[in-house]
Order: structure tokens, then sequence, then C-alpha cells
């Protein structure tokens, strides 16, 4: 079963430097019946001017990953990283027992479209550490290529939950399909363009939780970005 939720019905904040699009509560946004979904728990489409981006801020006990869509994205934290990712990287920040970072916009012309993504962790009070990725297009296209999983396996990335995410680009003919195990849920996002999931079309900024299925299939892509995310059996976040 597919529960879609609309771009159009997402929150959304306008700070002039900063466009944000809330998939979940967030912030000053809030609205209970979009609190998370299993252990995900935000999902912010952001927009940065240029030159600007936010400065250094804490966070404690959350896994934090970065998904660049166009432009860059400066990062600095108190772990001593430093480094600028474009489209194809990916960054992920355990927060664990508190790390401070800051994330900026470097061009003085272009604006960064990225996703910031936090994921409630399985145990906290954890080490903080933070590590970054390239998956080239080539690894995404017609597929979904893993970026993030718990034990790290396949070049991915690791994190501190049960949960595998998925990178993939579709257009035209190609097709892609993720096999879930029994008792497990997964959510789509449609960072670009527009696909199919089972029959059911999603466009950008559209968000599907799942449930009770055992195989997604990808079709009738048109320059589609997704991310889809393996989870627990599980409705709402621990946090």
């Amino acid at each position: 079963m597919l529960e879609i939720r609309k771009a159009n019905e997402r929150g959304h904040a306008e700070h002039g430097w900063l466009s944000s699009w809330y998939s979940f509560s967030f912030a000053r946004y809030h609205e209970p019946t979009q609190m998370g979904f299993s252990d995900l728990l935000v999902i912010n489409e952001d927009i940065i001017q240029p030159g600007k981006g936010f400065g250094m801020h804490s966070h404690q006990d959350m896994e934090i990953f970065s998904y660049v869509l166009s432009g860059a994205l400066e990062h600095k934290d108190s772990m001593g990283n430093g480094s600028t990712i474009h489209p194809g990287d990916v960054q992920i920040m355990s927060a664990g027992t508190g790390v401070s970072h800051s994330e900026f916009n470097p061009s003085s012309t272009a604006p960064t479209h990225l996703l910031q993504i936090w994921l409630v962790p399985a145990s906290k009070g954890i080490p903080p550490r933070y590590e970054e990725a390239f998956f080239p297009e080539a690894e995404k296209r017609g597929k979904l290529k893993l970026i993030i999983s718990a034990s790290g396996e396949k070049g991915s990335l690791s994190i501190h939950q049960d949960a595998r995410i998925y990178a993939g680009l579709l257009d035209g003919d190609e097709t892609a399909t993720l096999s879930l195990a029994a008792q497990r849920y997964a959510y789509v996002h449609v960072a670009k363009g527009s696909v199919q999931v089972n029959q059911q079309k999603l466009n950008a900024g559209d968000g599907a939780r799942i449930r009770n299925e055992r195989l997604l299939t990808f079709t009738l892509g048109q320059e589609a970005e997704i991310l889809v995310f393996d989870l627990r059996e599980r409705e709402l976040p621990e946090y």
C-alpha cells in the first residue's frame, strides 16, 4: 500500500536567503500527522542563495545526511572536517554525543539545491563521526544504487540504524526494482522529475509511505532522481 503525500502538501518556510520545504514536521512547522515514518524523521528540501548558509550550530543523537541536487555545499565541523560537496557526493554525520557544524553555499552566483535528511540512531551517546563519498551517475542510471547502510556494504556510507538508502536516476524505458523483506516499510522521495512506483505516479517533491509491499517497481521515469528508504516496520521515530 502506498500512501502518497503531494509536494504542495508539505510545509514551507521562506527566509530570503533560504527556501525550505518540509516533508515532515520541522522547526515551526508542526503537523501531527507528519511526524516522521519509521526511523526517518526529516526530509527538508532546501534552496540556499549564493554566499549564504547555516552558521555553526549543534546537534546530538541524530544521523544526518546531505544530498546535493545542484550547486555546492561547504561543510565544516567541530571534529575538524572541512569539504565542499557537489551533485553525486553524499555526506553523513553521526551527531552522537554532540557535534557543531556549518553548511554554506560557497558560490557567489549560483544557488545550492539539496536535501537534508535525518534518521534517528539505534543508540544514543555514540562518538560523533563524519563520512562522505562520491557516487557517479553511471552507478545510479536506470537502477537503484545503495548509498547508505548499517554495515557500509558495497561501498555505501554507514549509518547507526537498521536502514538502507538507495539513489536512482530513471528516464524513458529504464526500469528498476527493489525487493523488501517481510516486516519492512519503505519510503520514496522524488527529488527531481517524475516516476511511477507500482503504477502510481509521483512528481518532484512527492513522497510515499509504503507498507505491506514486497516488491517496488519504478517505471516511466521522466528525468527522475529518487531516494528510496528501506526501513524497520514501525510507525514513528522514537525521538
